[in-house]
């Protein structure tokens, strides 16, 4: 047994997982989940920068997870960092940083590698999934598609569009003009145009996971708080994502947290929605099953994975 903390630093928020690798039964148990929105990934897209604010709410973040590892004496550290780091000039500068103030080593995904890391996350501890299945990972900075069952990947793809960079591309305001929501969804379609042939086998059992998903979920429930019995697994339907959308497109920031979402997450909520209402569409997919696992979750089956092929 040996107890280890996988760190998600993604473009909106940095997730961490700390689980016990159980060699015997050759599974992962959670012991706890934590997320801090860190929007890391603010003006990537137009600057290919990370800011230096941007850069200290990282540092912050690692830290507090620093007191959280100590506290629940974890062993090993795995953190990785996906498309905000990857897409800017100062990656280098960043896991410097972040190797010498808080003494955690960042691994930067490719996108490929982030694809095949989320699809075993999303499906960890899952069993009889109706095959093939398509996970669908939404997030601020890339939206990866993963075609698989449960013996292979067949497909996969990382797309650069997510919820901060679709919102800092089309939307100028919150409510976006009628102008800009119809340009970023006539973008979308054509993204997910490209791509319907080769991932449309897996559209009768989709996967959705990711913060974005994960809200509305949430709020079809009206779940006042997060509650991972009530959202892992949770069949959300086509029909609730563009009510929800048809909601998020009209209102006020201030509204959609008045609403039930959180804050750090209330300014990108309609993009996100936005984006999973047009792949549900182009797809044809009529409900998507909601993970909460995804990516940490990947990367410590990964570890047990490799502490097993050494035994």
């Amino acid at each position: 047994m040996t107890r280890i903390a996988t760190i998600d630093i993604g473009t909106n928020t940095a997730l961490l997982l700390i689980a016990d690798l159980d060699f015997a039964s050759q599974t992962l148990h959670a012991i706890y989940n934590h997320q801090e929105i860190i929007r890391l990934g603010k003006g990537v897209d137009k600057d290919r920068r990370i800011n230096p604010e941007a850069i200290e709410r990282l540092m912050n973040c690692l830290s507090l997870y620093r007191k959280f590892i100590a506290d629940y004496g974890v062993e090993r550290v795995c953190a990785v960092a996906t498309s905000a780091v990857r897409d800017a000039q100062n990656r280098d500068e960043v896991l410097q940083i972040a190797k010498s103030r808080c003494g955690i080593d960042i691994e930067l995904l490719s996108g490929d590698d982030e694809a095949e890391l989320t699809f075993q996350g999303a499906i960890a501890g899952w069993q009889n999934l109706l095959e093939p299945f398509l996970v669908i990972d939404i997030g601020g900075g890339s939206t990866e598609l993963i075609l698989g069952d449960s013996h292979a990947i067949r497909e996969k793809v990382s797309l650069d569009v997510g919820s901060v960079r679709l919102t800092e591309r089309f939307f100028k305001s919150q409510p976006p003009s009628d102008e800009s929501f119809s340009q970023a969804h006539t973008f979308l379609i054509d993204v997910f145009s490209n791509e319907l042939s080769r991932f449309i086998s897996g559209r009768e059992s989709v996967i959705g996971v990711a913060g974005t998903v994960v809200t509305l979920a949430q709020q079809a429930q009206r779940l006042a708080d997060f509650d991972n019995d009530k959202l892992h697994g949770y069949r959300l339907a086509y029909s609730s994502v563009q009510s929800q959308l048809d909601f998020f497109k009209t209102h006020s920031i201030d509204e959609i947290i008045n609403a039930g979402v959180e804050s750090g997450r209330a300014d990108v909520i309609t993009a996100g929605t936005l984006i999973l209402w047009s792949f549900m569409r182009i797809f044809g997919a009529k409900q998507i099953t909601v993970s909460t696992q995804g990516l940490r979750y990947g990367v410590a089956t990964r570890e047990l994975r490799y502490h097993l092929s050494k035994l």
